[in-house]
């Protein structure tokens, strides 16, 4: 039941922060998100762990999301066509995603190659779901997906790697 909710509380906070910042709302999406994020913490058995994992999602999801932004390649609807780094709902975001990856995406750990192709492939989905949605505009439409499906063909194996560093870490440090 707990990786259901986990997959469920991830699909509200997406769309809430996809929908929200559509609609020009998002600090609402971001507000979502993080009573998302805080209740997950407060049902995980180490909170230490998810926080660790989730403070690097962020940390990598802005580094990624700011380079797909300065490649002129797609634009957010919420966002200042100056801007130099990703909206925070879009941060916020990497925050719920990264409360999947211990959790109902826990079934992908040690299948690096599956992950590869899982992130190539549906990474750049839920950018066209966003798009479909009004929160980003492809502006080289190409490029961009190109971009999305090489990246997350990366981000998705290194997350899992992240998460069980930290897994080993702690149980280093416990012993």
């Amino acid at each position: 039941m707990g990786l259901i909710k986990n997959f469920i509380g991830f699909q509200i906070g997406w769309f809430a922060c996809v929908v929200g910042a559509a609609q020009g709302y998002p600090l609402v999406a971001v507000a979502v998100a993080s009573v998302i994020v805080i209740l997950h913490l407060l049902r995980d058995n180490n909170i230490y762990l998810e926080l660790c994992l989730i403070v690097s999602a962020v940390f990598i999801g802005m580094i990624w999301e700011s380079l797909l932004l300065a490649s002129n390649w797609l634009s957010y609807s919420s966002s200042d066509n100056n801007a130099f780094f990703a909206p925070v709902w879009l941060l916020a975001m990497w925050a719920l995603f990264a409360t999947t990856i211990n959790h109902s995406m826990a079934w992908l750990k040690d299948r690096y190659f599956l992950a590869l192709i899982l992130g190539a492939i549906f990474g750049p989905l839920a950018f066209i779901a966003g798009e479909n949605l009004g929160a980003v505009v492809f502006v080289d439409r190409p490029m961009a997906l190109a971009a999305l499906a090489l990246g997350w063909s990366a981000l998705m194996p290194l997350l899992l790697w992240l998460a069980e560093r930290f897994k080993q870490r702690n149980n280093i440090m416990e012993l």
